[in-house]
């Protein structure tokens, strides 16, 4: 796109911006394939590194990506089991479930009598616990649509892998005469991998934490709220809270108010014992992302491309950063979030995405 040279400064600044609207409502009105090229390239710069690797041991390129989908694909299969299986678990405490949330409701309404407080809006609520949960469950399996979007989503993963060396050679070339351009997207390309990589390190140490303490508690359903927590830390600041809230729900059923407590206070610890101190030892380099910056990600993302945007806002935040700095009318963007000092290490060498922290 080219501009009048005669065009102020002021005008060009609206005429990008107009651009950048339109584009983000074409993205939202194409977010399905959108969110499956999107998700596809960053599962592939972060299995990338591993398929390099297999071939520095002399596997060819197929074989490589070959081995390195099938244990991605075998992973996804054991959470998958191991899901369901929690899954099954709850449904058949279900009765029990609902006799615990009719004790706590009773000893709530007490609770609130004794300090002068109408009870009668819990006691008159016919909430049936059983046809709740099954009707969630039941929603949670009616997922057709999304395993099709998974299938597209590994199949698009497998040939980025695959034609990954040939496009690497080609973007050399491309910015050959150009390597300052080539440094900044090698290093924001290395990020990219480097904060996915570290994110899902983290993520363990959390649901493995969450999920052994829970199961050490008696909390029901301990194994699921551990994968619960690893998913769902791929949100900056909110998936950690998210994942705690069924937790302290059953929790709550279980051992009443001191249930929830313990449960609260789990999650302080672990946010404080994980999140940054764990988060800090294995980020070799530090992520300095403005936090306002990372919550208007997971905003954005959300809305523009649901819950797949909020997992990976991060990610899709620092591949549009990648493209302003490429661009000599929008890099002030960077510049206003704070994002600049991302691209500036003059260590990084020309080279595509390794992994390597």
């Amino acid at each position: 796109m080219t501009f009048s040279p005669t065009r102020s400064g002021t005008e060009r600044i609206l005429l990008w911006l107009a651009l950048i609207v339109i584009i983000i409502y074409g993205v939202r009105m194409t977010s399905p394939v959108i969110t499956i090229l999107l998700v596809s390239l960053v599962l592939s710069l972060l299995l990338y590194p591993a398929t390099a690797w297999l071939q520095k041991k002399g596997l060819s390129v197929r074989v490589s990506v070959g081995v390195v989908i099938v244990a991605a694909l075998l992973c996804i299969v054991l959470v998958l089991f191991l899901t369901i299986s929690s899954f099954e678990v709850i449904l058949v405490d279900l009765p029990q479930y609902h006799d615990d949330l009719t004790l706590r409701l009773a000893d709530t309404a007490t609770l609130l009598s004794a300090h002068g407080i109408n009870p009668g809006y819990l006691v008159s609520q016919n909430f049936n616990l059983v046809d709740s949960i099954q009707t969630m469950f039941s929603s949670l399996m009616n997922i057709g649509g999304d395993f099709m979007d998974l299938f597209f989503i590994a199949v698009t993963t497998c040939f980025m892998l695959l034609e990954a060396p040939p496009i690497i050679e080609r973007i050399k070339v491309m910015l050959a005469g150009e390597p300052e351009k080539l440094r900044k997207l090698a290093r924001m390309s290395g990020f990219v991998v480097d904060f996915m990589i570290v994110r899902t390190e983290t993520n363990v140490f959390h649901g493995v934490l969450f999920g052994g303490v829970l199961a050490i508690m008696g909390v029901h359903a301990a194994l699921l709220w551990g994968i619960l927590t690893f998913f769902l830390c791929y949100i900056p600041y909110f998936g950690l809270i998210l994942a705690a809230i069924p937790a302290i729900f059953f929790a709550w059923l279980q051992f009443g108010i001191w249930g929830v407590v313990a449960v609260i206070a789990l999650v302080c610890i672990l946010n404080l014992i994980v999140e940054n101190p764990v988060f800090s030892y294995l980020a070799a380099r530090r992520f300095e992302i403005p936090a306002l910056v990372v919550i208007l990600s997971v905003i954005f993302w959300g809305w523009l491309l649901g819950f797949a945007g909020m997992l990976f806002s991060i990610p899709f935040t620092l591949m549009v950063a990648t493209l302003f700095e490429f661009s000599d009318e929008l890099s002030w963007i960077n510049v206003l979030l704070g994002l600049e000092r991302l691209f500036e290490d003059s260590t990084v060498q020309p080279d595509m995405p390794t992994g390597d922290r």
